[in-house]
């Protein structure tokens, strides 16, 4: 074993800065004040090779293939201390302190407050079997860890071991299974009682583990520790004021959330059954299509599973291959399917049975992963016999694989890439060899990261035939970034009543991570078909997520839709009404996403970190963007929902006549089938659009905007949903301001040079006491109407409506500044305020 235990010399070099100790050589680079890399070396290797990293402060040799999602900046230089006892590195924001003897680093924040601290004696270790270990120590009470990616269980990963090796883990048990289909490296520390946080990414693809306390040695205080099966320790330390600017950091490092086209927030249908039949698939869907209309169900997408690639007479998957039984016509079928306003979406799989048809050309161009002497072609199980496997860091697989999706999939009329069984995991020999472009390398640490390099394939593609559309990409598998390029979702979960809560907790944790456009099957993928009050829990709780997509392929040969049970579709048309009514404001969040990095789900402590229940509470509840709590049920039969609202502002029920609750406080409240329980925040905005029927035919003509206190900086984003021009300004953002008092005033800015297709706003303006004053739009006055049906008639005015305790202002949509006041001022209506006093002695 190897230990880093003495500090030995110090040498600054160009970039970065070296420590020498008697175990590890460590470099740190410092790219801006709160990034800060600290590689440990133990076989002094230093190349610099990621497929990851969207910033650096380096050459790599891989910047050419990573193009524009990779930005190089110049690296800051700290201010250097070196005293007998320790050296300090300072940037305006953090400190990293090494002790020299016994050799440990610590890091502390601007004010000196202790943010980590290697396990003294144990910082950096290499053991027997070439395992790499980075301990740190930890306040075992105070302490919480966020994120890792996709887990499953409680959010709180406290005295949890994981093991992040990506698996095919159908069914997995939804609280304590895993590893599962993502790699991502990556947690939050926050210390509930200083409210100080710290990001950790280890920029490593290797087999990983995390112990968060849950392994105790009596020669140690409390300890976590990182394991990885070989490279380097490639620690990213990512810090930021608190755990929203840890976040956004961490996707400046990574990569940004990509902007989707709107029409991918619609439902997507997906079974396995729909391409299954012997022949004439195309009709069945289409039909399909039709009943889901019919039913006032909406639909904007279709997932065909790989059902399509069967070859005649078998079950077997030839990826680009089409099935002319099932699908008599693929172009035609691409055309019906645009004609109805569905994105068609291609599932596709990265592994190639022996008995493909296109396999001579496959070999031609030397596209597989090879065995570990390189030699020959690595074979493992796959779908129906033994296959091979493409490796996406061989420039000429790449090649290959881009002609045929776009020749056989996005050319016949798609944008969309749907990629899945791309974990790898039937790449057994950890010792397979792949091309590295050119470099060479092993499966140990390649074939985590084939599902972000499959996406980038995905991209360039479409890009390729449609240069001003927005590729839609969904992965099942990827490695830290893969929000870069796709959306992504959580792989075959397990139809089960536990399923659809710790679902939330696995949505929550990629939110921490980097990914906000995720989801997770409605339903349940495997396993029996739900029963009834099962799955309407489950749509009134999926409505919620960015991916709103059933799909299964359950054991009892049921197919899961939507209007399977009779008695729940009025329930079920509501909860995708709702959704359909939301699509703007998710939007906005993806676009705020895209720029910042926030998830769209986010954990109670994100918005309120002062909040000490919030870092605690296991009540499933969730934020949805800023602006609103979301409690739904999960429990079967439920009568009864307890919820914690936080504290720091009032609560409105949003989806109950506006009841006004205290924050910091306990509730619980009746529920029923119809029940979706939805707090709006006091000092959040929160907007419906008009309800629509499909995102590519109908238009956003109305937003009804609730407000019910003070806020700063509030947005609404539109474009056009499809192309690419809203990276040149064809773009329009609506920040919204509101000034608190007995004058509510609400400012409307305007950013960008998109035309908006909205005709009105309508003003929920929620107080719980009183009605208005009087309303002025800028300067002029608006006329009040008593009866809501004249308002309804009116271009503009303003009236009371007392289900909800709110002013509803009507105004038609100016596209200009605009200021909007709202008087609640105390008045006398029929000025006896001054007259004699009529009281009796």
């Amino acid at each position: 074993m190897i230990v880093a235990k003495k500090f030995l010399d110090y040498i600054e070099k160009d970039g970065f800065h070296e420590l020498i100790t008697d175990g590890p050589i460590i470099r740190l680079y410092f790219l801006t004040d709160e990034i800060i890399r600290i590689r440990s070396s133990f076989d002094e290797n230093f190349e610099e090779s990621s497929y990851t990293l969207a910033l650096t402060a380096w050459e790599d040799r891989l910047d050419d293939f990573l193009g524009d999602y990779r930005r190089k900046v110049q690296p800051i230089e700290p201010r250097f201390t070196n005293k007998d006892e320790y050296l300090l590195f300072e940037t305006s924001e953090l400190k990293v302190q090494i002790i020299k003897n016994p050799f440990n680093i610590r890091v502390l924040n601007n004010e000196k407050e202790l943010l980590h601290a290697d396990l003294v004696g144990r910082g950096f270790v290499k053991d027997h079997l070439n395992r790499l270990f980075h301990y740190s120590a930890y306040d075992e009470e105070k302490d919480h860890f966020y994120g890792f990616g996709e887990r499953t269980g409680k959010l709180d990963k406290k005295n949890t071991r994981m093991r992040l090796s990506p698996k095919d883990a159908i069914g997995h048990d939804p609280e304590f299974g895993g590893p599962l289909y993502k790699h991502i490296p990556f947690y939050i520390k926050i210390n509930e009682e200083t409210k100080n946080g710290l990001g950790y990414f280890y920029h490593n693809s290797y087999d990983t583990v995390f112990d968060m306390g849950n392994e105790i040695s009596g020669y140690y205080e409390p300890y976590t520790y990182y394991s990885s099966e070989g490279g380097d320790i490639d620690w990213f330390i990512v810090g930021g004021k608190d755990l929203k600017s840890i976040v956004e950091n961490y996707t400046l490092l990574t990569g940004r959330q990509i902007m989707p086209p709107k029409q991918s927030l619609g439902f997507t249908i997906s079974t396995m059954y729909y391409a299954e039949l012997e022949k004439d698939c195309d009709k069945e869907i289409l039909t399909v299509i039709d009943k889901h209309r019919e039913l006032g169900i909406h639909v904007d997408n279709f997932k065909i599973s790989s059902g399509y690639t069967s070859g005649l007479g078998t079950q077997k998957r030839y990826v680009f291959n089409w099935n002319t039984d099932k699908f008599p016509d693929p172009d035609g079928f691409f055309d019906k399917m645009n004609d109805k306003g569905i994105a068609l979406i291609p599932n596709i799989k990265p592994g190639i049975l022996l008995t493909h048809p296109l396999m001579d050309e496959f070999l031609e161009e030397d596209v597989f992963v090879k065995t570990p002497d390189g030699k020959d072609n690595y074979e493992s199980p796959w779908w129906g016999g033994l296959g091979r496997y493409f490796d996406f860091t061989n420039p000429a697989a790449r090649n290959t694989w881009k002609k045929y999706l776009k020749k056989q999939l996005i050319e016949k009329g798609t944008i969309c890439v749907w990629n899945d069984n791309c974990e790898y995991d039937g790449v057994e020999d950890r010792e397979a060899y792949f091309d590295y472009d050119g470099k060479g390398g092993r499966a140990t640490f390649l074939r985590a990261l084939q599902g972000n390099l499959m996406a980038h394939i995905g991209i360039e593609a479409v890009q390729e035939v449609y240069p001003n559309k927005r590729p839609y990409i969904i992965n099942r598998a990827g490695f830290a970034g893969i929000q870069k390029y796709a959306q992504t979702w959580a792989g075959d979960n397990l139809t089960d009543w536990k399923t659809p809560k710790f679902n939330v907790e696995t949505i929550l944790g990629m939110g921490l991570s980097g990914v906000a456009n995720t989801g997770c099957d409605i339903g349940g993928f495997a396993g029996n078909a739900p029963e009834a009050e099962l799955l309407l829990r489950w749509i009134q709780n999926g409505i919620f997520q960015p991916r709103f997509c059933i799909n299964s392929a359950n054991s009892d040969n049921k197919v899961t839709e939507a209007w399977m049970y009779d008695q729940n579709n009025d329930h079920v048309k509501a909860a995708y009404q709702l959704r359909y009514r939301m699509i703007e404001y998710i939007y906005t969040q993806l676009f705020i996403a895209n720029k910042t990095g926030a998830p769209i789900l986010r954990p109670l402590f994100y918005e309120f970190p002062d909040d000490i229940i919030c870092y605690t509470d296991e009540n499933f509840t969730f934020m949805f963007g800023e602006a609103v709590l979301v409690a739904n049920v999960f429990d079967k039969g439920a009568e009864k929902r307890r919820v914690y609202l936080p504290k720091g502002c009032k609560w409105y029920r949003l989806d109950k006549d506006m009841e006004c609750f205290e924050g910091g406080s306990w509730i619980e409240f009746d529920v029923d089938l119809t029940s979706i329980p939805m707090f709006l925040r006091e000092n959040g905005l929160f907007f419906f659009n008009n309800e629509l029927t499909s995102i590519v035919k109908d238009t956003t003509s109305q937003l009804d905007l609730y407000i019910a206190g003070g806020m700063k900086n509030q947005k609404i984003y539109e474009d056009d949903g499809v192309t690419n021009a809203y990276k040149d300004n064809a773009y329009l953002e609506t920040n919204i301001d509101v000034s608190p008092g007995e004058k509510r005033v609400i400012n409307f800015t305007y950013q960008g040079d998109y035309e908006s297709k909205l005709k009105e706003y309508i003003i929920h303006s929620i107080h719980p006491s009183k009605s208005a004053y009087w309303v002025s739009v800028n300067g002029d006055s608006l006329p009040r109407f008593l009866q809501h049906e004249k308002w309804e008639e009116a271009e503009a005015g303003w009236t009371f409506y007392g289900d909800e305790k709110a002013v509803l202002v009507k105004l038609p949509y100016m596209g200009k500044d605009m200021e909007v006041i709202i008087s609640y001022e105390k008045f006398d209506l029929i000025g006896m305020t001054d007259g004699p006093d009529w009281s009796l002695d």
